[in-house]
């Protein structure tokens, strides 16, 4: 456990875990070979499943990351299950309230979440598929599958910004 990390009240920290500075955690379960932080929150509820990873500037509330999946930076992750061997990219969020009440996002094994996703609860994502970078998915996604949602880019040329 590395300096100025807060432990709050009902934390269980198993064997061979890293717990990097700045971060917080309270009523969560941390199982072995887990890495957390530097500056991750670990809210109540949280369940870190043996060799998991939870990067720098990660929350994760009332969720659990399943054996070697991984979370590493920039992300929140709420009221959500993941299985094995998920990776999560940066700037991920679920969306799990909306404005009345909260929602569940599954994630099944081996997902990979491209960059900058969100995921709008109530959702599941099943095994083996692929969210593409900067997508809003808002539906399931069938097992072994590609979900995109992007607008084509578009260029105007000789664009001048107005004064």
């Amino acid at each position: 456990i590395e300096p100025y990390v807060v432990i709050g009240k009902k934390v269980k920290i198993n064997n061979n875990v890293i717990i990097h500075s700045f971060s917080h955690l309270e009523n969560a379960k941390i199982e072995n070979n887990v890495s957390v932080g530097p500056y991750a929150r670990i809210r109540p509820g949280t369940i870190l499943k043996s060799g998991s990873r939870v990067g720098n500037f990660v929350e994760i509330k009332k969720s659990t990351i399943g054996s070697g999946s991984k979370v590493n930076h920039l992300s929140y992750v709420g009221d959500t299950s993941l299985g094995k061997k998920v990776n999560i990219g940066a700037g991920t969020i679920t969306c799990n309230y909306d404005g009345f009440k909260k929602n569940k996002t599954k994630i099944k094994d081996k997902v990979f979440i491209g960059s900058n996703a969100s995921l709008v609860a109530p959702v599941t994502i099943n095994e083996n598929s692929v969210v593409g970078a900067g997508s809003v998915i808002t539906k399931n996604v069938e097992k072994k599958s590609l979900a995109l949602t992007r607008s084509p880019q578009l260029g105007i040329r000789n664009y001048k910004r107005k004064k």
